[in-house]
């Protein structure tokens, strides 16, 4: 089964073209502070039910936000830089299962000329339950 993730409805941006290797001088040093400030509030989960994924919000090239049906937010930091995704904000995926799990793949959606085309597929993280900081909520 092949899905888009809600956050693909927003607009798309002008075609970027990377891979998901990090490239040289662009690492970061605690891709987890990218997007509002949040709180761990358990363990980390090495997989998320797919009909329970509510919403995503992508924070940056390597953080992803999972809103999950009931309230719960799990963030996953990906071990590497997906190029383009930060700037696309838009990612599908494959699953034969109902779960999308850790090392899963990813896949930057791109926008060129009014047609969306699959972009750098870039492996998933842990999934870390989260809390905002009330102050950060803002999207």
């Amino acid at each position: 089964m092949t899905r888009i993730a809600p956050v693909a409805i927003v607009a798309l941006s002008a075609l970027t073209a990377s891979a998901c290797a990090p490239m040289d001088g662009e690492t970061r040093a605690d891709p987890a502070l990218a997007g509002p400030a949040v709180t761990v509030v358990g363990e980390a989960e090495n997989c998320l039910r797919t009909n329970q994924i509510r919403e995503t919000h992508v924070r940056s090239d390597q953080v992803i936000d999972f809103e999950m049906q009931g309230g719960k937010t799990y963030r996953s930091v990906l071990p590497n830089r997906c190029g383009g995704l930060g700037f696309e904000e838009a990612f599908s995926y494959r699953t034969s299962l109902n779960q999308l799990c850790k090392q899963e793949i990813i896949y930057v959606l791109e926008q060129t000329g009014g047609t969306v085309r699959q972009g750098a597929g870039c492996g998933l993280g842990e999934f870390v339950p989260v809390e905002y900081l009330e102050d950060d909520v803002a999207d």
